[in-house]
């Protein structure tokens, strides 16, 4: 016959167990993404009167601009210098400044058009992550980096449609972009 264990072996046992999940789960959580509350400040014009109002803050510089359209794509702003990546719900999920070439695609909606892993730009520089999108003045326009991660040098009189991106940018934009996807220009 078998020994039977005392009760209070039992609930040592399962104390153990739910306290081994419980510490599990807590770190689990402490390596996952934290939400953040966003505080509201009233202005330096706030009221007493139970109806104040806070004043509405400005656009953050790298907010995504108005009219780049919907759904998942890449926004690139001529003005401001600056591409976005945008997840299918309109939430831009990385934004990054870039050195524009010499010739400038027109504002509108265009689309990835063949990607090619490496090769010299026609500045001479060797690049990586090249997306071409369009054709402007007789130049492909594309984004792309330099693969030591240097900005482009001066043009000296060339036609040059590559716009350039910092090394880790250029692999992020790579990872974000195949072919067939979107592209908004805007002014």
């Amino acid at each position: 016959m078998a020994a039977r264990l005392p009760s209070w072996a039992w609930v040592t046992g399962l104390t153990t167990g739910a306290t081994a999940v419980v510490v599990a789960l807590a770190v689990q959580a402490a390596a996952g993404p934290h939400p953040t509350a966003a505080v509201a400040r009233p202005s330096a014009s706030a009221s007493a009167s139970p109806h104040a109002t806070l004043t509405p803050k400005a656009p953050a510089e790298d907010a995504l601009p108005d009219g780049s359209g919907e759904g998942r794509r890449i926004v690139y702003s001529l003005g401001e210098k600056r591409v976005w990546l945008v997840d299918a719900t309109g939430r831009a999920t990385r934004t990054f400044t870039v050195w524009p070439g010499t010739v400038s695609p027109q504002p509108g909606r265009y689309s990835v058009t063949l990607r090619t892993q490496s090769l010299k730009g026609s500045d001479g520089v060797e690049i990586e992550h090249v997306m071409y999108f369009t054709k402007a003045d007789g130049v492909n326009i594309a984004f792309s980096n330099a693969l030591d991660g240097a900005s482009p040098p001066p043009a000296n009189g060339q036609k040059l449609g590559g716009i350039r991106l910092h090394k880790e940018d250029g692999a992020a934009l790579w990872a974000f972009g195949d072919q067939g996807t979107r592209v908004a220009v805007v002014k």
